[in-house]
């Protein structure tokens, strides 16, 4: 189930209504403008949710709480830095400094505030991908939506009215001490906290870091110290006074809002962010690496080339690297320099079932059967008993023809068809393989099936005209071959040939000629096509 749309359309708490109601499992991402959050579900309940570029407040929600000191918050955040795909509650419980039931507990009131803040966004999309799930985690709660929605709407509501007082997070508020101790009012557990960093030098991001308070927490504890005339607005920070320390900042809310809409495939809104992580910092690997990443996933092979080729010569040329330029330079035709990259990329993770086949199928199109037969038996070794890939399958037959190996052909393409019967490729291997063997009854029953599932591929009508056309069967080669063209007018000069010689045999000159300089066009050394134009200018 995909579902799509705006938030104008479609408020946060009703599509979670939906999504609870359906009891769907999936992730639902949001984003408005360069703000970026997403929450997880599991049978409609809410399992897990996080805003990008806003920071990860758990531990010092933990500090707060005094279930940890800062010390021990500050011990599991260096560990975290040497183990990156490791959460922070998962150190500390490994740790010992922190109790499962703990983590859960406060796990559950994270996850609530970042549903919370996302209420609030009330413009921007959002769009949920089925079966997509969080990344391991030994710690998961299970929230349900409807017991947010009362407490989310409420907060809407408040928030509307702190934003009016507090339109950003860089203005600088004061109190007046002397009159509120005057006043003798009794003041909330969070304006004591806030009341002594509001000295007339942070901002209001600096209190919220300082204070170990989440957003919601400090804009309602400064809204009615405003309100009530104990503070009152100094300045705003200024820009030269926090240059030094905003950059980086800023590279690392780019990069992991690039990489969370690279994970949701909103692809144009991840390469805008990591361009603007490489304008910021222009040899950085990893944002390169995703650059091409991004590019592959939209068939801009050259782009990819650029970026992965930057990448490679920043990272000296890591596996993953190499086997993504490989990939983008196969794409582009250029196969020697496609070979040469998966070579390196195998020298360097001589394992990787992926870059093997790779580095198969391109010794497959260069002709080099012998070559692509050893790449991918080497594949399907490191496989054990792990089935191999459809396009496994797909290279493995063809190699074995390239090496004149027809019998070993027909067996590995069976496999393949037997063990992903819907794939039409493969089917299509297998009937081209049959029919050279004789057996054209079973390759155009192959190629039948395969076409009523899947008509889109022009290689199949293609190939069943090629079986009609050898068994004089004109008219239904003819519109296999019409069938074929129109899903792709380049498939290949053969085709037009045949179309050419059938419209010549039933008396159509016209469209012969057509069709044999369709073939000229396509391939000017194309004798008998010549030849054969030649013919019908004598005949006139």
């Amino acid at each position: 189930m995909a579902i799509k749309g705006s938030l104008r359309e479609a408020s946060l708490p009703d599509v979670l209504q939906l999504l609870s109601m359906g009891q769907k499992t999936g992730c639902l991402s949001v984003a408005d403008r360069s703000n970026f959050g997403y929450i997880f579900f599991d049978v409609g309940a809410i399992t897990y949710a996080s805003i990008v570029n806003r920071r990860d407040r758990l531990g010092d929600i933990l500090v707060k709480s005094e279930l940890i000191t800062s010390e021990q918050l500050q011990a599991a955040i260096d560990r975290q830095a040497q183990v990156r795909n490791q959460r922070l509650g998962e150190i500390l419980v490994e740790m010992g400094t922190l109790s499962r039931p703990d983590l859960e507990r406060y796990m559950r009131v994270q996850i609530e505030e970042a549903v919370y803040y996302l209420f609030t966004w009330s413009s921007g999309s959002f769009s949920f991908e089925s079966e997509v799930r969080p990344e391991e985690q030994d710690f998961l709660v299970r929230i349900s939506p409807e017991s947010l929605l009362l407490e989310g709407a409420r907060r809407v509501d408040e928030w509307s009215l702190i934003e009016k007082k507090i339109p950003s997070f860089d203005l600088i508020f004061v109190v007046e001490r002397q009159r509120l101790e005057a006043s003798g009012v009794s003041l909330t557990a969070e304006q004591e906290r806030i009341i002594p960093l509001l000295d007339g030098q942070r901002d209001v991001s600096r209190v919220l870091e300082d204070s170990g308070l989440l957003e919601f927490e400090v804009g309602k504890a400064l809204y009615g110290l405003i309100t009530a005339g104990f503070a009152h607005r100094l300045g705003k920070t200024q820009a030269a006074e926090v240059q030094p320390t905003v950059n980086e900042g800023r590279v690392e809310e780019h990069r992991n809002l690039g990489l969370a809409f690279y994970k949701t495939a909103m692809f144009d809104e991840a390469g805008r962010e990591f361009r603007r992580v490489v304008d910021l910092r222009p040899h950085d690997e990893q944002a390169h690496f995703f650059l091409g990443l991004v590019a592959l996933r939209q068939a801009r092979w050259g782009d990819a080339v650029d970026d992965l080729r930057h990448a490679a010569e920043q990272s000296g040329g890591r596996g993953a690297v190499l086997h993504n330029l490989a990939v983008a330079l196969e794409q582009m035709g250029r196969l020697a320099e496609a070979d040469a990259a998966f070579a390196a990329a195998a020298a360097r993770a001589p394992n990787d079932v992926r870059v093997l086949i790779g580095w198969g199928v391109v010794a497959l199109k260069r002709g080099r059967g012998e070559e692509a037969l050893e790449r991918l038996d080497r594949a399907r070794g490191q496989l054990g008993e792990k089935p191999p890939s459809a396009l496994w399958y797909w290279a493995r037959a063809l190699a074995a023809v390239v090496a004149s190996q027809q019998a070993d052909a027909i067996t590995v393409a069976e496999e393949g068809v037997s063990r992903y019967p819907k794939s039409g490729p493969l089917r299509n291997n297998l009937a081209v393989l049959l029919e050279r063997a004789g057996n054209y009854e079973r390759a155009e029953q192959l190629l039948l099936t395969a076409l009523e599932e899947d008509p889109s591929l022009p290689q199949l009508s293609k190939n069943l005209g090629d079986l009609c056309y050898r068994s004089a069967r004109a008219e239904e080669a003819q519109q296999a071959y019409q069938r074929a063209i129109k899903l792709a007018p380049r498939l290949g000069e053969d085709v037009y040939f045949k179309l050419g010689n059938l419209a010549f045999k039933q008396l159509r000159q016209g469209e012969a000629v057509a069709y044999w300089r369709e073939v000229l066009a396509m391939n000017p050394t194309h004798e008998l096509a010549r030849r054969n134009l030649e013919t019908l200018e004598r005949m006139k």
